[in-house]
């Protein structure tokens, strides 16, 4: 297996994407791809979700990262084949493929879920140092499981920081002061955005009565290590039902 043959199975072509949006993940470092679940997909997805928090209390989000105010999911490939759709949807490989130049791998498929009140964030890149335009080594997906209005605690994001080549903890005197040219990523349940991981970005406070549900599908390339052991936390049952393909994604 290699990656050209995976991706060709998994649906991605050289028109998966657009110029146009190639063009602004370039500049921009982020894309909005709107309705790539349907509603019946994010209401299974957001029922799962509440199901796995239930199911694991405490302990959920243990296998990554857990974080106050949140309500936090990790090792999701493990979890439910409902979730097998955010490593292999063509138009998100397609995004990966692009930003990572053909060399990339999931990192980790994770749940963050931001409660009433909470969910505040300083900007952050997830690679401890800048890096050369010509040589990102991840990049991210958000899955939005409820509407990201300006209330809910959208993710914010500086756009084209992912080309400044600083990270901004050491670019700004505070990192989670509000940004003057920060957005936020609204859009309506069923929306993808990808963003490159060198971006800045941070969660913002959730100001509304009800939780706001997002899933995480991180790549890197594949020299690094995941953020996810796979090998390790993955059962074979649950690896059994993967493609060729998808395994190849997940470098197991």
């Amino acid at each position: 297996m290699n990656m050209q043959t995976a991706l060709s199975t998994l649906g991605v072509t050289e028109t998966t994407l657009t110029a146009a949006e190639k063009q602004q993940l370039d500049e921009r470092g982020y894309l909005p791809l709107p309705d790539l679940l349907s509603p019946a997909q994010v209401a299974a997805l957001r029922a799962r979700y509440k199901e796995l928090m239930r199911e694991e209390g405490d302990e959920a989000g243990l296998e990554v990262h857990q974080e106050a105010g949140t309500e936090r999911l990790a090792n999701l490939v493990d979890k439910d084949p409902l979730f097998t759709i955010c490593f292999t949807h063509p138009r998100v490989l397609a995004a990966m493929n692009h930003v990572l130049q053909g060399d990339f791998k999931l990192s980790s498929l994770n749940g963050r879920a931001a409660l009433p009140g909470e969910g505040h964030q300083a900007l952050h890149a997830d690679w401890s140092e800048g890096v050369d335009p010509r040589n990102y080594q991840v990049c991210n997906s958000i899955w939005l499981l409820v509407d990201f209005t300006l209330e809910n605690g959208a993710t914010r994001i500086v756009p084209a920081s992912h080309r400044t080549g600083q990270v901004p903890q050491n670019a700004l005197e505070d990192p989670r002061a509000t940004h003057p040219d920060e957005a936020l990523l609204t859009g309506t349940a069923g929306t993808v955005v990808i963003f490159n991981s060198h971006l800045w970005h941070g969660g913002t406070v959730n100001r509304t009565d009800s939780t706001r549900y997002a899933l995480h599908s991180y790549f890197t390339r594949r020299g690094h290590a995941p953020q996810t052991n796979f090998r390790a936390l993955v059962s074979d049952a649950a690896l059994a039902r993967l493609s060729p393909e998808a395994r190849f994604i997940l470098a197991v």
